[in-house]
C-alpha cells in the first residue's frame, strides 16, 4: 500500500482549510463505512473541476490513504497542474491515437494499484457532464475491477460544482453544501461480463444520484437554478443534448485518431 507522505500531508491541511475555513464550505460525508481497507475502485459522478478533492476527501482527510488518480495527460503539461498531479501519484492517460500504448500503460498501472491494496479513483463518464446528469459510461472501470478482483464503491458528489465547473464562470462561492456520498460497494459476480458490471454501477449511481440531489440541503434563489437538472425543475443545460454533443464528440475525435493511425 501506498505510503501517505508528506505531499498527502500538505495536501491534506491545503485542502481542509481552503474549502472549510476560507470558503466555509460545508462538507457532509455519507457512507464512509462503505470504504474498504483494501484496494477499491472509486467511481465518482464528474460535474466540476474540483471532484478530484472530494472524492479523496475522506480516505486523504480522515485515514490519511492516497488515492490514485487517471488523469488526462494534458493535466501533466499544464503549469498549473501538473506539479499536483504528478505530486499525488496520478497515472497519465493519453487520448489521441498516438496515446494507446499510453493508455494501456495506464490501464496496466491502475490494475497493479489495486492488485498491492491501493484506491484508484475514475470518472467512468470520462468528462464533466454539463447536464449534471450521469453521461454514457466507459467501460475501463469495470474492467479494472474485474481484473484486479476488487470492489467498486461508487462516490456521489454534489454541490462543488456551484462554484467551479465546466462552461460556467468560476466564482469560489462562500458557505455551499457540499455532500460526498460513498455508496454501498458494487461487487464483480463470479463470471459476470463486462456490460453487465457496467449496467449493475450506472444504475446504482444512476439512482444514488438522483436521491444525493432531491436531499441536498440547500435550494437555487430566483434566476441561479442554473445547477440543476432540468428533470429536477432546474434550468441546466437538456441532458439528451448533451449527450447528443458528448457522442458527437467521441465519434469525431475517433475518426480523426482513426486517421492519424492511419
Amino acid at each position: 500500500m501506498a505510503e501517505f507522505g508528506r505531499f498527502w500531508r500538505v495536501i491534506r491541511v491545503v485542502a481542509r482549510v481552503l474549502f472549510t475555513r476560507v470558503l466555509g464550505w460545508d462538507v457532509r460525508i455519507e457512507g464512509r463505512e462503505h470504504l474498504p481497507d483494501g484496494g477499491a475502485v472509486l467511481a465518482f459522478n464528474h460535474h466540476g473541476h474540483v471532484d478530484a478533492v472530494f472524492v479523496a476527501w475522506e480516505p486523504v482527510m480522515e485515514r490519511r490513504r492516497p488515492v490514485r488518480f487517471l488523469a488526462k495527460a494534458e493535466l501533466f503539461r499544464h503549469w498549473a497542474s501538473a506539479w499536483l498531479v504528478r505530486g499525488a501519484g496520478a497515472v497519465p492517460v493519453e487520448r489521441r491515437a498516438a496515446g494507446g500504448s499510453s493508455r494501456a500503460h495506464a490501464y496496466t498501472a491502475a490494475v497493479e494499484a489495486l492488485a498491492q491494496g491501493e484506491l484508484v479513483a475514475v470518472a467512468p463518464e470520462q468528462t464533466i457532464s454539463e447536464s449534471f446528469e450521469l453521461l454514457p459510461f466507459k467501460p475501463g472501470v469495470a474492467r479494472m475491477a474485474l481484473e484486479a478482483r476488487v470492489p467498486i464503491v461508487p462516490v456521489i458528489g454534489w454541490g462543488s460544482h456551484r462554484a467551479f465547473t465546466k462552461g460556467r464562470p468560476q466564482r469560489p462561492r462562500r458557505r455551499l453544501p457540499v455532500v460526498i456520498r460513498y455508496c454501498e460497494p458494487v461487487v464483480p459476480r463470479p463470471g459476470e461480463s463486462l456490460a453487465s458490471l457496467v449496467g449493475r454501477l450506472q444504475t446504482r449511481m444512476a439512482a444514488e444520484l438522483d436521491d444525493v440531489q432531491r436531499s441536498y440541503p440547500d435550494t437555487p434563489a430566483p434566476g441561479d437554478d442554473w445547477w440543476v437538472p432540468r428533470r429536477l425543475g432546474g434550468s441546466a443545460p437538456d441532458h439528451e443534448r448533451v449527450v447528443a454533443a458528448h457522442q458527437a464528440r467521441f465519434h469525431a475525435r475517433r475518426s480523426r485518431d482513426d486517421g492519424l493511425a492511419s
